[in-house]
């Protein structure tokens, strides 16, 4: 996947590169590109009527690709320092959630609003896009501004009251990952494994698509936490 999002050029269709890479959909969202009905052209004809410099849109595309986080981590984190540990997590993931779930949200409504009358199930994915979003966003704050702080103060420390309180803490974080897996796993059983039917325009799509890597980023995030960072601790 990180390969085919580093290649793009102007023949390629609009809604075709917003399929390959749905985080584009926000760039041409921002330039008025129309990437849902319009996107059956060339990014070329599209840069035209929208009098912009197709070698801008490219650059702008492969920069976005470049910088956008993927799923796989590019080294082994199992011995990596606590410390450092958890400044990537806050980088790359927490980050990542602050960044895309604003922007799944607005996918998410927008296809409910125009298709849940026909479609039942998708007024019940927004509804569950919307605990999902609150439980995670309420984790990672919890995260930042108490849990880890106690984990770097253990680790210069090492005060046995401190040790106490962190593992309290890390067992509600593992109920808390388990709610949002259990969240995750409703909506890949009432998305049909995130496979949008014959007649989804592109919007429906590149919503599925993202929240299918919504939850390949999530699970990431929970084994770098539950697999490596709080056994450390428990």
């Amino acid at each position: 996947m990180a390969e085919l999002q580093q290649h793009f050029d102007k023949e390629m269709m609009v809604r075709d590169i917003v399929l390959r890479f749905p985080k584009s959909a926000d760039y041409f969202r921002s330039r008025k590109i129309d990437f849902c009905c319009g996107g059956n052209r060339p990014l070329q004809e599209a840069a035209e009527e929208g009098k912009l410099s197709i070698d801008l849109l490219l650059s702008d595309l492969k920069e976005l690709a470049a910088n956008h986080p993927q799923i796989e981590e590019s080294e082994d984190l199992t011995n990596v320092k606590s410390e450092l540990l958890i400044e990537h997590i806050v980088r790359k993931h927490h980050q990542y959630l602050r960044d895309e779930l604003p922007e799944i949200q607005k996918g998410v409504t927008k296809v409910a609003r125009v298709h849940g009358d026909s479609e039942e199930h998708l007024i019940e994915m927004e509804r569950l896009f919307g605990l999902l979003r609150k439980e995670l966003l309420e984790h990672i704050e919890k995260e930042e501004a108490q849990v880890f702080p106690k984990m770097i103060n253990w680790e210069l420390g090492q005060e046995q009251i401190v040790l106490e309180k962190l593992r309290s803490a890390i067992h509600e974080l593992e109920d808390e990952h388990t709610t949002a897996g259990d969240i995750l796993k409703s909506l890949r059983e009432l998305t049909n494994d995130y496979q949008p039917p014959a007649h989804a325009c592109t919007t429906y799509r590149t919503t599925y698509a993202r929240l299918e890597e919504l939850e390949g980023m999530t699970f990431m995030h929970v084994h770098l936490e539950n697999n490596i960072l709080f056994p450390r601790y428990l």
